[in-house]
């Protein structure tokens, strides 16, 4: 009989987002009555139920449609899924400690921690990334202040400065390309283009982003890749070895790198890429449910880049904002005054769209910005208990 804990379906459920609950439950109906709900690489239904749980998160964020797909709300959605597995591989982990300090789990988790706190860095570029769009949306609300249709007349001067801003705003997308594609390295910080006579009046909106920044020479596609190296499914000696525990581990640190590429791609990140190999592992033996969920997101991600392949990110509110920007930008450089009824058409309808998205920047980036901190707290939280509880269990 195995010797890892049994923890109780009343337990078990605690833990349990309600979301997430509801997701299972609305699925289950769903799934065929000859589908096996356990299978035997697992002695205890506690951790086939985790591997479903992932699996459930992947279907409910797949299920997005265009329009919702890798939109701020997705990614906290995202940030969501992947707090809750934290929790529940948390507590798995409290609950069978004797157990993670055997050979080779304990090696296992152990590796698992150290992805962790590469994790740390692509969580503050992240930061970083949005702290560069609350920077464009300052610009953006230059242009609404100067195009406002609800004035009673816009006039040179007003097209003049919308003009400016606008150049701004342009100058600050190009820092974040190279050569027009996400695929391409950069290495320009949030304020570079800023001159030095302007530099201590914004030092300090500055130093908010500074208490996260990483350094220059970081590079999130080397340390995403970093967190990829030697992530390969665990062998049948090792499930046998570990009771299963192996499986969790591995589909832990799958879903932890799978959350920060998607992580990079949605957000500008310091030298940021897509090209990193994701070993996807095969749905059965040993049964990873989420492998074909999560690998049919991957493969949008990947289909959404190639339709924005100029874009320093992939957010659904950052391509609209370049969009319309654009738009905006040729309506001021073909206008001639006095306006006509149908140039007046067009810069109200632009300057409508704008607004809806500079204010979806407004409301939406400090409760992203909140998640990720609370995805930082969490992994160094679980960390930090992880090595405590292998520390008490290699106790005499």
């Amino acid at each position: 009989m195995s010797h890892v804990r049994r923890a109780s379906s009343e337990t078990h459920a605690s833990y349990i987002p309600f979301y997430l609950r509801s997701i299972l439950s609305s699925r289950s109906k769903h799934v065929p009555s000859t589908e096996p709900v356990e299978d035997a690489s697992f002695p205890n239904i506690e951790f086939n139920l985790f591997e479903q749980h992932v699996d459930c998160i992947c279907h409910d964020l797949l299920s997005a449609k265009d329009e919702e797909f890798l939109s701020i709300a997705w990614v906290q959605k995202l940030l969501t899924g992947f707090l809750s597995c934290e929790e529940e591989f948390r507590v798995i982990l409290t609950d069978n400690r004797a157990e993670f300090s055997k050979p080779p789990t304990d090696k296992l988790v152990s590796d698992l921690f150290d992805r962790s706190i590469k994790a740390l860095d692509i969580c503050n570029a992240a930061r970083d990334g949005i702290e560069k769009l609350r920077h464009q949306q300052k610009h953006l609300e230059i242009v609404l202040s100067a195009l406002d249709p609800q004035q009673q007349m816009i006039g040179e001067g007003h097209f003049r400065r919308a003009r400016k801003a606008l150049m701004e705003l342009a100058l600050l997308t190009l820092e974040e390309k190279d050569s027009g594609s996400v695929f391409s390295p950069r290495n320009l910080s949030f304020g570079r283009t800023l001159k030095s006579k302007d530099s201590n009046r914004h030092q300090s909106g500055h130093s908010r982003s500074l208490s996260w920044s990483v350094s220059h020479s970081w590079s999130a596609t080397k340390q995403l890749q970093s967190i990829a190296n030697n992530l390969t499914p665990p062998r049948a000696q090792d499930i046998a070895a570990t009771n299963g525990l192996a499986i969790l581990i591995y589909t832990m640190n799958f879903v932890l790198l799978f959350v920060l590429w998607a992580l990079v791609a949605a957000i500008p990140c310091q030298d940021r890429s897509l090209n990193i190999h994701f070993a996807f592992p095969r749905q059965k033996s040993p049964p990873y449910p989420w492998s074909n969920s999560l690998h049919s997101l991957h493969d949008r991600i990947i289909d959404e880049s190639k339709n924005q392949p100029n874009s320093n990110g992939l957010l659904k509110e950052i391509c609209q904002v370049e969009k319309y920007v654009h738009h905006i930008t040729d309506l001021v450089d073909s206008v001639q005054f006095p306006l006509n009824e149908e140039q007046k058409e067009e810069v109200r309808a632009g300057v409508e769209e704008l607004t809806l998205l500079a204010k979806v920047f407004k409301t939406e980036l400090d409760p992203l910005e909140r998640q990720l901190r609370e995805v930082f707290r969490k992994i160094m939280s679980c960390r930090t208990e992880g090595l405590e509880v292998l520390g008490k269990s290699s106790e005499p």
